[in-house]
């Protein structure tokens, strides 16, 4: 399926709305699911990926339903039973990395099934870290199995670079081992901020955990999560298309449900438009931003925020000046490598992109139309949407990708249009 985006004719004038953001639902079905007793989580996210987190815990014997209010979690107290059949786990990176820590308490061996691209990703430096800690866990190619329970505890050593995702699991998880465990992070861990969210969704849920530096958490052994009712943040990464269609077109546009200060590291992403000419304004409903003169370039660093680079980088192609992101490597990481996809794609729009080492630099060019490759990366095909926009004749290759994340997303882009 190909999708060609209808450049916009002006300047936009537009309100939107983002669904609950996927990051922070998945760490709060996480912690509910330990507690004992029924937590409701509100605004929870409607992606593929939380219905995969969702279908996880319900394997591992945690009842979770949707209903008009919320997910309702009747957690278990840390008591798991492993499935008779594979969890399937598609490349829900966040959904295979938090259930893998998770599956260490299950009685039994549990099993998990990934795509050919989830293959390709990182998990060993999460599962040699299970492994000090005593926890029986494999992986043969895309087939991830652990046996349990068997998280004894212990001091463990780990490396977040590509993914701070391997550090959250572990942290949520450590409460249930069966004694005190201290987890030494070597070097610097990638997307800190996500850590952060984690610590704060544990919080909110009744564990807390010292950090003795950034580097080094004791987490007691014997702490549980209390069942709670939580409401999920809109999703600022999810927001953030919109946010820059007004800096790539000019005009205004309104996010419903979005604050400027939020638990998710993304939200910085309107710090970025501000500082390339943008005005920011916090509304009663929401947060609208607006451009009224020139978008100039800027040279930041991304490392606390991968998951809006690509938007970034495709508003950079509109921008009057060069835009520099640095420190940004573990891109290649994610559900494709995203560093390689947008020299290659944004290159096929006459875009002036080059990538060297961890470094994503964009020139001012003469922009045409194009088909783009998604990879199967929702982040890009909702970052593609931006320029065609601006350029006509932009195709995107499987559109419905963004199901991953944001599966009404292309019904609120329609709203960019107005009437």
């Amino acid at each position: 399926m190909i999708k060609e985006i209808r450049p916009l004719s002006g300047t936009i004038n537009a309100s939107v709305k983002v669904p609950g953001s996927k990051s922070i639902t998945n760490r709060a079905l996480f912690c509910a699911a330990l507690a004992k007793g029924e937590s409701i989580i509100r605004n929870a996210s409607d992606s593929n990926d939380t219905a995969l987190m969702i279908n996880g815990l319900n394997q591992l014997g945690v009842l979770v339903r949707r209903t008009d209010s919320g997910l309702i979690v009747e957690g278990t107290g840390g008591k798991l039973y492993a499935p008779k059949f594979p969890i399937p786990v598609g490349n829900a990176g966040t959904t295979l990395r938090f259930l893998l820590s998770l599956a260490s308490l299950a009685q039994g061996k549990t099993i998990f099934e990934g795509s050919e691209r989830m293959a390709e990703r990182p998990i060993d430096d999460l599962v040699n870290s299970l492994s000090t800690l005593g926890v029986k866990a494999q992986v043969h190619q895309s087939r991830y199995i652990v046996e349990g329970p068997s998280l004894q505890g212990g001091t463990t050593k780990l490396n977040a670079a590509k993914s701070s995702q391997f550090l959250s699991s572990l942290l949520m998880v450590a409460p249930y081992a069966e004694r005190d465990i201290i987890v030494e992070v070597e070097g610097t861990p990638s997307s800190f901020s996500y850590v952060q969210m984690t610590l704060a969704i544990m919080h909110h849920f009744g564990i807390d955990i010292p950090a003795l530096s950034s580097n080094i958490f004791t987490i007691e052994s014997g702490k549980r999560y209390t069942p709670s009712s939580f409401d999920v943040e809109a999703d600022a990464s999810g927001a953030s298309y919109f946010f820059a269609a007004a800096a790539v077109c000019g005009g205004e546009v309104l996010v419903e449900g979005v604050k400027r200060k939020f638990l998710q590291g993304d939200s910085g992403f309107l710090n970025i438009l501000h500082q390339m000419g943008c005005e920011i304004s916090e509304e009663v409903n929401g947060v609208s931003v607006k451009r009224t003169g020139e978008l100039r370039g800027i040279e930041i660093d991304m490392n606390s925020m991968p998951d809006v680079v690509p938007t970034l980088a495709v508003a950079a192609l509109f921008a009057s000046t060069p835009t520099r992101i640095k420190n940004v490597g573990h891109l290649r990481h994610k559900e494709s490598d995203r560093l390689q996809a947008l020299e290659t794609e944004l290159r096929k729009l006459g875009g002036a992109v080059t990538v060297s080492d961890d470094t994503l630099e964009i020139q001012p060019s003469q922009l045409h139309g194009g088909q783009l490759d998604t990879y199967d990366d929702h982040r890009l095909a909702m970052a593609f949407a931006l320029a065609g926009l601006k350029v006509s004749g932009v195709k995107i290759e499987n559109p419905d990708c963004v199901k991953k994340s944001f599966p009404k997303f292309w019904s609120e882009f329609e709203k960019v249009y107005g009437n």
